[in-house]
């Protein structure tokens, strides 16, 4: 019987390389979806991650075998204090993709965003939404600078975070109307999303710092007589060619990724959040006492950490666009 070399299954997965450090704590969303409904709307919010639970709804996808009867599913809370948008920008398309034009502040500016970025001292605000409003025609589509409040949240800073939200609009005229509408007011997480909606989850995953092979990739330990190493691969390439292949697992950064989870239901919205808190408050983030939201499944990140939200770019077909019914979601203390 002729001998047969040893084959091994591939250890970690290649599909996020390089598996570097995220620069900052707030991710950022370099596409958007396409926007087909009839009004203008902020594609997205932005929230802290309180914790997980778990929830019954009743199956209700036609071609389930389990149709009518109730199951249990995994749910993340999210702590959705309402946003406030302070800045609208207007950009224009060119061959290296869309350049901002120009850019009009709101009238009341927070004090809280000293602590995060300089405000001017003595702003023209309406000469700044007429010259604006020049350059509509040039413009090919609309976003907004929005900052979070964390006073309303349970989380334990003053500092806002700053991102930007593209607005979806049938046309750049719309957009805009519906910009200044909401520029400089409070707004809330059911001014934006509904019941029943899919959306990606966008946020910095758990941060282990440098990790060894074994735990970064998942590679196998080596016996116990091998040379020099035990937890370390034990060939990271030939003597020629004189270089080591990407796909060779090697220690370094683990975890604090930019992450996305694609297709998260929202289950549940509400106002009060001591509805959903549990006795004690949620483990290592204490008590929702504002909006919150439920979504289906687990998100990338930690608690307290900032998790954007966005309109579902690829919405699975399978999904029957209607609200999930929901008839517990628990509420028993983790701790």
């Amino acid at each position: 019987m002729a001998h047969r070399k040893k084959q091994a299954p591939r250890r970690g997965s290649l599909a996020y390389l390089p598996r570097g450090r995220a620069s900052r704590f707030i991710p950022r969303i370099k596409n958007w979806p396409e926007w087909i409904e009839s009004s203008a709307k902020l594609l997205g919010f932005i929230g802290f991650k309180a914790g997980m639970s778990h929830a019954v709804m009743t199956v209700q996808h036609p071609n389930s075998p389990f149709k009518g009867q109730e199951r249990v599913i995994p749910v993340t809370i999210l702590d959705t204090p309402p946003i406030r948008p302070f800045s609208i920008r207007g950009l224009k398309a060119t061959p290296y993709g869309h350049k901002q034009v120009t850019e009009v502040l709101t009238e009341n500016l927070s004090d809280d965003l000293r602590k995060t970025m300089p405000l001017p001292k003595e702003y023209d605000h309406d000469a700044k939404m007429a010259e604006f409003e020049s350059h509509l025609d040039s413009l090919s589509e609309i976003r907004m600078l929005i900052h979070t409040q964390p006073r309303l949240a349970g989380v334990a800073k003053k500092k806002p975070d700053i991102c930007e939200y593209k607005i979806g609009a049938p046309s750049v005229q719309e957009a805009f109307d519906y910009a200044k509408e909401i520029l400089g007011t409070d707004v809330r997480i059911a001014d934006v999303l509904n019941e029943g909606v899919l959306v990606d989850s966008i946020a910095v995953t758990k941060g282990h710092g440098f990790q060894g092979p074994v735990r970064r990739w998942g590679v196998r330990i080596l016996q116990h007589k091998s040379r020099k190493t035990k937890r370390g691969v034990g060939c990271i390439g030939p003597w020629s060619p004189t270089n080591i292949r990407y796909s060779v697992p090697r220690p370094g950064q683990t975890g604090f990724h930019t992450r996305t989870s694609f297709n998260n239901e929202v289950l549940r919205m509400g106002e009060r959040g001591e509805e959903i808190t549990p006795p004690g408050g949620f483990v290592n983030y204490g008590v929702i006492r504002g909006d919150y939201a439920i979504l289906w499944g687990s998100i990338p990140g930690t608690v307290k950490r900032p998790v954007r939200l966005r309109f579902a770019i690829r919405p699975s077909k399978s999904h029957l666009g209607q609200v999930t019914q929901v008839s517990y979601v628990s509420t028993t203390s983790k701790q």
